[in-house]
């Protein structure tokens, strides 16, 4: 089983397609729907994004 997507899995990426690869739903398969298992992912996508931004600020200042 593949683990969960962590804000700390930020530093990982260095370019925007390894937002794809790094985001994974370890319960993908056990959602009510694939609509419910897409909104997981964007909101996954969304923490990555701003840990993103948060690094490059404090690197940046």
């Amino acid at each position: 089983m593949a683990l969960r997507t962590y804000e700390k899995n930020a530093t990982k990426i260095e370019v925007a397609n390894d937002l794809d690869e790094i985001v994974i739903d370890k319960r993908e398969n056990w959602r009510a729907n694939a609509a419910k298992a897409s909104q997981r992912q964007r909101r996954y996508k969304k923490r990555l994004t701003k840990q993103l931004l948060r690094i490059n600020k404090i690197i940046h200042d």
